[in-house]
C-alpha cells in the first residue's frame, strides 16, 4: 500500500509542477500587464492543486476561523508548500515575505513580483529587517494581507524552531492587527520527499492580536497561540508533537 501511495504521490507531484509551467506560460502575457491577471493565474493554480490532491493522493483541505479580508499581518505556521497554496487560495490578496532566491525561479519569480511579494535575504540581521520594512511599506500602497512565517522557514511536525523578530517588527511598524495561523499540513504534505499521505490538512485562522503590544509581549503571544493550536491540530490528526 505504501508503494502504491508513493507512486500516486509521484504522479501527483509531476502533474502539479507541469500545471505550474503550463499555467504560468499561458497567463504570462496577462500577468505582465495586470496584477489582477497574475492573481487570477495563481488562484486557478491553487484551485487545481487542492482539487487534484483529493482524488490523486487523498488529501482534503479544511479552513477554520475567519478569513481576514482587511489589511492585516498574517503570522503563520509554515510546514510545507501546501500551507502556502491554501492561504493564497482562500485570502483576497495575500503578499508573502519570501526568501530572495525564489524571485529568480522561473514562473514563481515573475508572479511573486507581480503579486507584491517581498523578498528578503537571510542571514543579514538588522540590515535585512530594515530593508524588509522599507519594501513592505512600498508594497502596502495597495491593499493586501501580508503573510510572514515567524520561524523563517518550513518546520517539520514535532520540531521546535525559535520564532524570529521580523514578525514583531512588522506588527509594530505597520500598526495593524496580526492574525496568527495554525496548521497541521506537514503531517500529510511533508517539507521534503515525495510521499503524500491521505488525511485532512487544516489551516486555522486564530483570534487577531490587536496593535499596541510591545515586541516581547507580541513575540510571546504569537508563539504561544500558534504553537499551542498547531499542536492541538496535529494531535487531532493522530500525531503527538511532543
Amino acid at each position: 500500500m505504501i508503494l502504491i501511495q508513493w507512486l500516486r504521490s509521484l504522479l501527483y507531484m509531476v502533474q502539479i509542477y507541469a500545471a505550474m509551467l503550463i499555467l504560468g506560460i499561458l497567463f504570462a502575457p496577462l500577468a505582465i500587464f495586470s496584477k489582477s491577471g497574475a492573481k487570477l493565474a495563481c488562484k486557478v493554480y491553487c484551485t487545481w492543486v487542492l482539487w487534484s490532491a483529493r482524488w490523486m493522493v487523498g488529501i482534503r483541505t479544511e479552513i477554520r476561523g475567519t478569513i481576514p479580508r482587511d489589511e492585516v499581518v498574517i503570522a503563520s505556521k509554515h510546514q510545507s508548500f501546501l500551507d502556502i497554496l491554501i492561504l493564497f487560495g482562500h485570502m483576497p490578496w495575500p503578499k508573502f515575505i519570501m526568501k530572495r532566491e525564489l524571485m529568480w525561479t522561473p514562473v514563481i519569480g515573475l508572479y511573486a513580483k507581480r503579486l507584491g511579494c517581498v523578498p528578503v535575504k537571510r542571514g543579514k540581521g538588522g540590515t535585512t529587517i530594515a530593508k524588509m520594512v522599507q519594501d513592505v511599506a512600498k508594497e502596502f500602497a495597495e491593499p493586501g494581507q501580508l503573510v510572514i512565517y515567524p520561524q523563517g522557514t518550513r518546520v517539520a511536525p514535532g520540531v521546535h524552531k525559535p520564532y524570529k523578530v521580523g514578525a514583531a517588527v512588522l506588527y509594530e511598524q505597520l500598526g495593524q492587527p496580526c492574525v496568527p495561523v495554525a496548521t497541521n499540513v506537514g503531517l500529510f504534505w511533508p517539507r521534503t520527499g515525495i510521499l503524500r499521505k491521505p488525511g485532512v490538512a487544516v489551516i486555522e485562522f486564530l483570534d487577531p492580536i490587536a496593535p499596541g503590544l510591545s515586541k516581547d509581549a507580541f513575540m510571546a503571544r504569537v508563539e504561544d497561540v500558534v504553537e499551542t493550536r498547531s499542536n492541538a491540530l496535529m494531535k487531532e490528526a493522530g500525531f503527538d508533537p511532543s
